[in-house]
């Protein structure tokens, strides 16, 4: 038996949909396509990041609060910002939007983009690595440096072909979101994460290693695994995709492709940029010196080894929540763009599940923070330790925003407008550095962490009124406002059962780390079982949205993984 007809008379079919595109009224269509696809990302980044979890635990133990350990952090920011910007979005938003129209419209030409961007990229971020490559040579070889700053230069110039591989693995995965395939590029950063444990283990179990050897050979092992995303994103796309030298037809395709990407780049950069600016501005110590603008600088060679692996804690539930809901959402704001209530729909529900786990996200964090760094650093000292938890408390209360930002400019790319995202972006950057500049004196290394929270939340604001205003959507309509008013005291009462089962678990008479675990353990579970209880009774449609399935034959349906 044929499916039914439900193809939209305003709208072409999208790829992956059977020739069928999703009627504007169809929301429970379109709500289990981008539920099923959440579902699917968000587990395979959620084991990507447990695995990431672990990394830093066993890197962090190795480096410790030193400054091999700010040397290691600052090189691995470097690339790790390219890997973020790309394979989180920047690269695959400016490219996804006119492959998926190529692929609908004319086939043929598809591949001929993809082989030729590829190729570019390839040959631009390979110049650009080899130009950085000899600057820091020749640094090295004619400036004044001391021990640290040669780790950390060498250790950036050893990492540093991570760059060309992750636009590379970005481009593959894009074309593999295109296909419908969510897992694969979800599932790429477990290799690095499992390369790098194992690096990680050499020098717990050979106590001859010293800390520097450790760096360099971490360093490596991540360069070695970024080859091996490549082999594995290639291997995905058998079957999907034909590569060509002929690609004279998809040349115009390719200058849309390329001159968007800069804006999108700034456009979803302003944590990553933040985030790279505030491990330069923290390696102060070790690549200046000990004095800034005529005053001693009140950071130390600690400062960005502590502030690097705590980022990492708040970018936990951002990345397999956060980002997830981004990337499920962007493939169908794309497909929906010209059907204003279909698009409607979509963003509202990528808004608001982004919220959901958000605010929560943000309460638990600052609620468990001190237990949090004493369980996954037991390398540090204790003096780093208070500093890591006061870091944390000052990334977390942003993660909702941080969330938010990436759905609501993935918005304004869906409708081609790469524009705005990015005036507003560098007016955050900027920000960001005068507040750094400021709040380091009171504050140290947290200052950094606290002047990009209170960037991203700012953006957040701002990028939500101007998205209903050039976008022509309602989104902080009364049901919107009503539901994010519930959300909110679900999250304030599962704060409260947190904090009591924190104050029950300290009483349970162990002591150290143990202590520590146990009541961290303890808040998860009340947190989380919690939070979910009070959605239910008090009927937070997001649960149910999670939940969602496309009925069978629906249009989008073959959207989600094979």
């Amino acid at each position: 038996m044929s499916e039914p007809e439900v193809r939209s008379s305003t709208q072409d079919p999208a790829p992956g949909t059977g020739g069928q595109t999703p009627r504007a009224h169809d929301t429970e269509a379109l709500g289990g396509v981008l539920a099923g696809a959440l579902r699917v990302v968000a587990s395979f980044t959620l084991l990507s990041r447990l695995t990431g979890l672990v990394r830093d635990v066993l890197t962090a133990k190795v480096l410790g609060d030193t400054a091999a350990g700010s040397a290691f952090g600052l090189a691995f920011a470097i690339p790790n910002l390219f890997r973020r910007l790309f394979g989180e979005g920047a690269l695959s938003a400016a490219f996804l939007p006119e492959y998926t129209t190529l692929h609908r419209d004319d086939p043929a030409r598809a591949p001929q983009l993809a082989s030729l961007v590829l190729f570019v990229l390839t040959l631009v971020t390979g110049g650009i690595t080899l130009l950085l490559e000899i600057g820091l040579l020749l640094t090295l070889l004619m400036g004044v440096t001391t021990p640290e700053r040669t780790l950390t230069l060498q250790l950036i110039m050893l990492m540093l072909p991570m760059m060309p591989m992750v636009c590379i693995t970005a481009i593959l995965g894009g074309m593999l979101q295109a296909h419908g395939r969510f897992g694969p590029p979800a599932a790429a950063p477990i290799l690095l994460n499992l390369l790098m444990i194992g690096g990680a283990i050499v020098p717990l179990v050979s106590p001859g290693v010293s800390r520097e050897g450790a760096a360099y050979l971490l360093g490596f092992l991540a360069v070695a695994a970024s080859g091996a995303q490549i082999v594995w994103s290639l291997r995905a796309l058998r079957g999907l995709v034909r590569w060509t030298r002929l690609w004279s037809d998809a040349a115009a395709s390719a200058r849309r492709v390329l001159g968007r990407f800069v804006p999108v780049v700034l456009g979803l950069s302003t944590l990553q940029l933040n985030t790279l600016l505030d491990s330069l501005i923290a390696t102060w110590p070790i690549l200046i010196g000990p004095t800034m603008f005529g005053r001693p600088v009140p950071l130390d060679e600690a400062s960005n080894a502590i502030l690097s692996y705590t980022s990492r804690l708040y970018q936990f539930p951002l990345g397999v929540f956060g980002i997830a809901v981004a990337t499920a959402v962007f493939p169908l704001l794309s497909r929906t763009s010209t059907d204003a209530l279909a698009f409607t729909d979509v963003l509202r529900r990528g808004v608001r599940l982004s919220l959901f786990i958000g605010i929560p996200a943000s309460v638990g964090l600052v609620l468990v923070r001190d237990d949090l760094v004493r369980t996954m650093f037991p390398g540090f000292s204790a003096a780093g330790l208070e500093r890591s938890a006061l870091v944390v408390a000052c990334y977390a209360p942003a993660v909702w925003a941080y969330s938010l930002n990436h759905v609501l400019t993935r918005a304004f790319y869906a409708r081609g407008d790469t524009r705005t995202p990015m005036t507003i972006a560098v007016a955050m950057v900027l920000a960001n550095v005068a507040m750094n500049f400021t709040l380091i004196w009171p504050l140290r290394e947290a200052g950094l962490a606290l002047s990009t929270g209170i960037s991203a939340m700012t953006q957040a604001i701002i990028i939500l009124w101007i998205a209903q205003r050039k976008l022509g959507v309602v989104i902080l309509d009364r049901e919107m406002v009503a539901a994010l008013a519930r959300l909110a005291l679900v999250a304030a009462l599962m704060g409260l059962c947190v904090w009591v089962a924190m104050r029950v678990a300290s009483g349970s008479g162990q002591a150290g780390w143990t202590a520590h675990f146990l009541r961290l353990c303890a808040a998860t579970v009340v947190g989380a079982g919690s939070y979910l209880l009070l959605a239910v009774l008090l009927r937070l449609r997001e649960v149910r949205w999670l939940l969602q399935r496309a009925p069978k034959g629906a249009p989008g349906e073959s959207m989600l993984v094979e």
